[in-house]
């Protein structure tokens, strides 16, 4: 609108409206910056729940009468330090929405009106804060739970991922796909596994939420299309990238992949040069050997990128690796606000950005239904005594993450070594001090008050003293574990005792025996290791006579009945 008859009209128009337009403001002269921004997020938000096809916030007309008073504000020569006003509040918006400021004159009169587009996708915020108009009052959205639900219903009706790809069929869909799913779906629903062997393939894609109604969906063409098959999806790019980088952010390397990503997530994550590390920390007699990155963190943080991807921006889904470090990247904003917002124990999402993906990957065992994904990253890299995950939410229209894969700061990892009863919060505020971030004068206090760490404002440490204290001896055993031999000797005793043992026996028995530090899997794996040595060369004590599927082990008869000899001839001496 940019014709002054039409601008002048449309004022007209505005002023006739009832005084509680909750997607209109009128102002006179004031013009705080702050508050403009704060304006133009609440009314965006409100123009998208009243769908409207714009918010306005007029300066120059009385609030009360709608009466043209006139303002002495000029926004474009308004500055906030070196930045213009307009170009300031854009930076702040998030995402960003466009808005038009138009400056005219009405019977000698000055009027600025302010253009703004509904939010789309998800609320608009503010400096990460989102707004509505509740009658003539700004409120902060977050206090209107009822509000915000309405604004994403609105969201959830265009729901890109949702919409099915005319022309396309089961052929268009890669077979080897449409297998794992179906292993996925049986993990993830085990009360239906023996039911899923009787579906067709028709009845299993509906059932897990990929197709509507037999016609196939993008999500569908993401998760199981053929290769060949993305064109399906035009505009829009389905594109997974790792690029490798040396120190100096050079590409030394890199790989495209598209559909299928059910399959293609363990090809692009299989691109990372995932080393081992080794550290020793005070206290410990034995170096820790584990991998610089959890597998389970990595592919959650892919998931992630995959479920929360607005496909409609055309970008890039992205894995960077650089010595010592992975960040996943994908486009849109980040819709919970703040990471701390997600941290918090009792954090439940309501909506997802791509709903009708995000239900398919929870069915398929890709993604948690509950939303606890990034809360359990954190938690593993605390576990491991690495830093935090590391999101840059600062682009309004892009989330990143950084998994560090080297310790950064000794006293921190000592610390959570020493202290393990450290809440979530806790550890959260001191990997912000190892990283020299900026945290809260109430974070600050919280952790001066724990004598977790020392110096001044800003060049605060974390405490070398209190994270110097040394690992007891039940924290060794926790961290390093016990002996080969020792896990040895209670598989032969237990086998002994109860006459056999099945492998659901042994991992019971010792699964919380082995090296916290370990994963689940690495568990596992040890465990046959230290089966197979049982089993071999010298050390041959027991043998299996179930089958592979279902072992059973048993003591070796020959090496029992001359134990048993062995024992009788004693007495008998």
């Amino acid at each position: 609108m940019t014709i002054l008859k039409d601008i002048e009209q449309l004022l007209s128009n505005l002023r006739q409206l009832p005084k509680e337009t909750e997607w209109v403001e009128f102002k006179h002269n004031y013009y705080k910056a702050q508050e403009i921004g704060e304006y133009i997020s609440a009314l965006s938000n409100s123009a998208c729940l009243h769908s409207k096809e714009k918010g306005y916030l007029v300066f120059g007309v009385e609030n009360e009468t709608h009466r043209i008073v006139g303002t002495s504000f000029k926004p474009k020569q308004k500055k906030v330090g070196n930045q213009e006003l307009e170009n300031w509040l854009a930076t702040l918006l998030s995402p960003r929405i466009d808005f038009i400021i138009h400056e005219f004159q009405v019977n000698s009169k000055r009027i600025v009106l302010f253009e703004i587009d509904p939010a789309i996708n998800t609320p608009v915020r503010f400096k990460g804060i989102e707004y509505i108009r509740v009658g003539s009052s700004k409120k902060k959205l977050s206090d209107h739970p009822g509000k915000e639900r309405k604004i994403w219903r609105k969201q959830a009706v265009s729901d890109w991922s949702a919409m099915t790809c005319k022309g396309a069929s089961i052929g268009d869909l890669e077979p080897e796909a449409i297998l794992k799913a179906s292993r996925e779906y049986k993990q993830k629903h085990r009360t239906l596994a023996d039911e899923v062997e009787s579906w067709d393939v028709e009845t299993f894609l509906n059932k897990a939420r990929l197709t509507k109604e037999d016609e196939i969906t993008r999500a569908a063409i993401l998760l199981l299309g053929r290769e060949e098959s993305a064109h399906f999806l035009s505009p829009s790019v389905a594109r997974m990238t790792w690029i490798l980088r040396d120190d100096h952010g050079s590409e030394m390397d890199y790989a495209h992949f598209g559909p299928p990503f059910i399959l293609n997530v363990e090809r692009a994550l299989s691109k990372v040069r995932n080393l081992s590390y080794r550290y020793l920390p005070s206290g410990l007699l034995f170096p820790i050997d584990i991998t610089q990155y959890d597998q389970w963190v990595i592919r959650e943080a892919l998931h992630n990128c995959i479920a929360h991807q607005d496909y409609e921006l055309r970008g890039t889904i992205t894995i960077i690796e650089r010595p010592d470090e992975l960040t996943f990247g994908n486009v849109g904003a980040f819709i919970p606000g703040e990471v701390e917002t997600v941290l918090q124990t009792d954090y439940v999402p309501n909506f997802y950005r791509n709903n009708f993906l995000a239900q398919a990957m929870v069915s398929l065992n890709m993604i948690d239904t509950i939303g606890s994904g990034i809360r359990r990253m954190y938690q593993k890299q605390r576990e491991r005594f690495f830093p935090l995950p590391d999101y840059d939410l600062t682009q309004s229209d892009k989330v990143t993450v950084k998994i560090a894969g080297t310790i950064l700061d000794e006293n921190y990892t000592q610390m959570l070594l020493s202290k393990t009863e450290l809440d979530l919060g806790t550890v959260l505020l001191l990997d912000k001090v190892q990283k020299r971030e900026r945290i809260t004068p109430e974070g600050l206090k919280c952790l001066r008050r724990k004598n977790l760490v020392e110096g001044r404002s800003p060049n605060i440490h974390v405490s070398a003293d209190v994270a110097s204290v040394t690992a007891d001896r039940a924290r060794y055993i926790r961290f390093k574990g016990f002996d080969e031999a020792y896990y040895q000797k209670l598989v032969v005793e237990f086998i002994r005792k109860y006459g056999s043992a099945s492998r659901e026996d042994i991992d019971a028995l010792l699964m919380d025996k082995l090296p916290e530090i370990l994963t689940e899997v690495q568990k596992r794996n040890k465990i046959n290791r230290l089966l197979s040595v049982v089993m071999s060369g010298k050390r041959e004590l027991i043998r299996n006579v179930g089958s592979r599927r279902a072992p059973k082990w048993v003591l070796l008869e020959k090496r029992e009945k001359n134990n048993r000899n062995n024992k009788s001839t004693r007495k008998s001496d």
